[in-house]
């Protein structure tokens, strides 16, 4: 049977998400002391894919550095697991820890 004649293999965006935010991970190293595992929602359309991800990030970082990170991760592993592009890759940084706000959420900063 001819290759047009098989049918396509889909992959759901649902999967494309799990391998963005466990890209996110791997660039960020670790996930600040109290803060949320990257999430990213997908849109997947035919052989590429928009990705948007919610990261929490140590500060004082260099957050430019650590997104763009975050972007190149998503964008080579998503092309490599699932084969597909990714021609935009939105990283929302939803909170910075430090142990300033570490302290004060244990209550012990006066």
């Amino acid at each position: 049977m001819a290759a047009g004649e098989r049918g396509a293999t889909t992959i759901a965006d649902r999967v494309i998400a799990k391998i963005a935010a466990q890209a996110a991970r791997e660039a960020l190293d670790a996930v600040p002391e109290g803060g949320a595992a990257p999430h990213a929602t997908v849109t997947v359309h035919h052989d590429s894919a928009r990705v948007r991800i919610g990261v929490e990030l140590e500060y004082p970082t260099d957050i430019g550095r650590q997104c763009g990170a975050v972007r190149l991760r998503v964008v080579q592993r998503v092309k490599a697991l699932a084969d597909m592009d990714v021609p935009e890759v939105v990283v929302r940084v939803e909170r910075l820890h430090s142990d300033r706000s570490r302290l004060a959420a244990r209550g012990r900063l006066r």
